[in-house]
């Protein structure tokens, strides 16, 4: 073996081992994630949804502001739940296989902007679930195949629209107690989050002969 090849062998090694740790943290955080809405459904359920009534999402109300924190961990009973669990779990997973920190930042971005959205466009109505992190993921995914222009990126968005792209379904506003304000809020929050954390280039400075 020589040189070059083993140093491409290495850089190899390297890459695939960076590539499983942050598999494997990702992995780890979207199962801590789904734990804690586990317990907190158990605990919603014990207390006859008193959760979702005093910590959801309300439209138009001051005090309903605050749910656009607590919101994305309750669910209207347990098939609700299981509902919104298996797409959290694959594409948070996809979403965080790029680091924890860029993770924390896209989810604090769609928790936000995408509950506030939720909170200003649905008057009188209380909003639970984790369904805005889930078109969040999904619009973050997506974007940022289109903004990082990274071949892995790339490839993973391309999966993600095929094997996703019917839930855009959940857009249309024709759904009975389906919101799809949260679904809308939180795909544009997810694009908003990748174009946010897209990784900088740097500029490439112009010569004297070069054009402008």
């Amino acid at each position: 073996m020589n040189d070059s090849t083993r140093s491409a062998f290495e850089s190899a090694k390297r890459g695939a081992g960076v590539l499983l740790t942050s598999a494997l943290g990702a992995l780890f955080v979207m199962v801590v994630l789904l734990g804690v809405m586990w317990g907190v459904e158990i605990v919603d359920y014990m207390l006859n949804g008193t959760l979702d009534r005093q910590f959801g999402i309300v439209g138009w109300e001051p005090d309903g502001l605050l749910g656009i924190f607590f919101a994305p961990f309750l669910h209207v009973g347990f098939g609700h739940l299981m509902a919104n669990s298996l797409p959290l779990l694959v594409l948070g997973f996809l979403a965080a296989l790029r680091g924890i920190g860029k993770f924390l930042g896209a989810t604090a971005v769609i928790v936000v902007l995408g509950g506030f959205g939720t909170w200003f466009t649905s008057p009188d109505t209380i909003t639970v679930g984790a369904s805005g992190l889930v078109f969040g993921y999904f619009g973050y995914v997506v974007g940022r195949g289109v903004f990082d222009r990274r071949l892995l990126d790339i490839a993973i968005a391309v999966g993600v629209g095929i094997a996703y792209y019917s839930i855009l379904w959940g857009l249309l506003p024709n759904q009975q107690g389906i919101s799809w304000q949260g679904h809308l809020f939180g795909l544009l929050a997810g694009v908003v989050a990748a174009w946010l954390l897209r990784r900088k280039r740097p500029a490439t400075p112009y010569g004297p002969s070069d054009p402008a």
